[in-house]
């Protein structure tokens, strides 16, 4: 994933790490604002259309009702989840066990 920095020079991400609270919740901010842009437009719309085009009017009053409720949601998300890294970890060998049958006692060998 490649990023830019503010003065222009690229930024790589190499670790599976998240990304940093405040840029999550910059991008939470950014997102809710945006819908609540898509709502005002919404809105206004729904004035502009009232007595031009009252079914179109009636769907984006719909619309301008139900944003609000679901720019909370997407906005309270939550973080996202941790990438999966490659283990390290290496499994010791699996010895099958020997059966009852298979075990002989000292008293026996004789």
């Amino acid at each position: 994933m490649e990023r830019t920095k503010r003065n222009g020079s690229e930024v790589f991400r190499i670790t599976g790490a998240r990304m940093s609270l405040a840029e999550d919740v910059r991008g939470r901010q950014r997102r809710y604002v945006i819908s609540m842009l898509v709502r005002t437009l919404s809105v206004i719309a729904t004035i502009v259309l009232w007595n031009v085009q009252r079914p179109v009017a009636i769907v984006t009053l719909v619309a301008g009702a139900l944003l609000p409720y679901i720019a909370v949601v997407i906005a309270n998300a939550g973080r996202e989840s941790t990438p999966s890294l490659p283990s390290h970890f290496v499994p010791a060998p699996v010895h099958p066990a020997l059966g009852d049958g298979n075990l002989k006692k000292s008293s026996d060998q004789s």
